[in-house]
């Protein structure tokens, strides 16, 4: 039957279907249902609501994407962990899933833009993927040392900031990047310091008015107006996003946020804080930030 489904995927990589149904309206100031139940490091990272009859397009690491239809994901109970993707998928047990996308309808009007470590940007539409097949498709052709980082869902006139591990950032139109053929290698969509070992570690689809929020490795970050972040041309080298002072370490994260968002944020200990984005006030650009998270 084609009916909506809650879909949970954890920071682990377990994934369940739960029918929307379980999830009954409450009135507002109510007291909330129990959700997944998951270990102390894990969390429930994306929760979407899909059609039985929709896909998820999971991409790997080495460049592969796969799909998967959301009535074959297992049904759980909301309280339920769910089971590992990579027991889903006919993937490599080297490969790792960086992104996913849930697609209804694969239509010529949306692009995937997909991001390397090394800084090469790939845009093709959306419909070059409509294609299933069994062990999954090559979705980007990746130059040697190179993973695919990122892939977002656009309308093909957004704007993209990328970020990199010594805090430089980009933001370019999307239009700067021409569509090209599902197996393409791409174009540079940023142009790193190798010397400083600086490479790519995310990117954001930015809305006007929208805020960057920067994290790093030492667990300082902060918040940024978009507008403080001129519009070039993409192959730049970018601007200075955030200093990464010995206090500070390198940048591991750059996400587009707004004030009614909420923040995970997990160490490599498990250790995690939840707060409001809210909370952390916008400041310039060249600057260290503020704390975070205690290390």
């Amino acid at each position: 039957a084609d009916e909506e489904m809650v879909i949970t995927i954890t920071r682990r990589g377990y994934i369940k279907r739960t029918a929307l149904s379980e999830y009954k309206a409450q009135r507002r100031g109510g007291r909330g249902l129990f959700g997944m139940e998951t270990k102390d490091d894990d969390f429930i990272s994306q929760m979407f609501v899909a059609s039985t009859h929709s896909y998820i397009l999971f991409f790997t690491d080495s460049g592969r994407t796969h799909w998967l239809k959301v009535y074959k994901i297992p049904e759980g109970e909301r309280r339920s962990k769910g089971k590992a993707i990579v027991n889903l998928l006919e993937i490599d047990e080297k490969e790792k899933i960086t992104a996913f996308i849930p697609v209804r309808t694969f239509d010529d009007k949306s692009y995937l833009i997909m991001l390397t470590k090394n800084g090469v940007i790939k845009k093709t539409l959306l419909s070059a993927y409509s294609h299933p097949r069994k062990g999954g498709i090559q979705a980007i052709t990746l130059r040697d040392n190179d993973t695919l980082i990122d892939v977002q869902l656009t309308d093909g006139a957004s704007q993209i900031v990328i970020g990199t591990r010594n805090g430089q950032a980009l933001r370019f139109d999307e239009t700067r990047v021409r569509p090209m053929g599902r197996t393409s290698m791409g174009v540079t969509g940023i142009r790193l310091d190798i010397k400083n070992n600086d490479y790519v570690i995310g990117m954001a689809v930015v809305k006007e008015n929208a805020t960057i929020l920067t994290v790093t490795e030492n667990g300082y970050g902060k918040r940024t107006d978009l507008s403080k972040y001129r519009l070039t041309n993409r192959g730049c080298k970018g601007i200075i996003n955030i200093k990464t002072s010995d206090r500070n370490g390198p940048v591991v994260a750059l996400l587009c946020v707004e004030d009614t968002d909420e923040l995970m944020i997990i160490t490599k200990q498990g250790i995690i804080i939840r707060q409001k984005t809210s909370e952390l006030h916008c400041i310039g650009r060249n600057t260290q930030g503020v704390r975070l998270i205690k290390l």
